[in-house]
């Protein structure tokens, strides 16, 4: 009886690790399991999705008539990211959008969400909250 106890709690705790949640927390975003984040970077992919980036970008922002942001994320500075977003870059292509709410007011949690994707803690374009 000891014997078949202690191997059910020996087979518990050797699958332990695989049912645990792999979090991700940084000052920017939190991420669970890859696909489930804070409700700030929540907000930030639904504005991406409101405001139709992924029209240039891909829905998986790897790129399309625009360039791949999970890439460009990784060599723009937050300034330089929120110039882009607001000014534009016409002569590339990239409108402003200096006059889109869903934009201006969500800018942080965009910005928190595409760099989620360009580190790899978020695994899917698509995400939900954490509950």
């Amino acid at each position: 009886m000891i014997l078949r106890t202690l191997s059910a709690a020996l087979a518990l705790v050797a699958a332990a690790p695989a049912v645990l949640a792999q979090e991700v927390k940084t000052p920017l975003y939190t991420v669970v399991d890859g696909n489930k984040v804070d409700a700030k970077t929540l907000n930030g992919f639904r504005s991406w999705r409101q405001a139709n980036c992924a029209a240039c970008h891909g829905a998986n922002q790897e790129g399309l008539a625009g360039p791949s942001l999970v890439e460009r994320m990784k060599v723009l500075s937050k300034d330089d990211f929120v110039k882009v977003v607001i000014d534009g870059r016409i002569e590339r292509g990239m409108p402003p959008h200096k006059d889109a709410p869903v934009v201006t007011k969500n800018i942080d949690d965009i910005y928190a969400y595409l760099k989620g994707r360009s580190d790899g803690a978020i695994k899917t374009a698509r995400v939900t909250g954490i509950e």
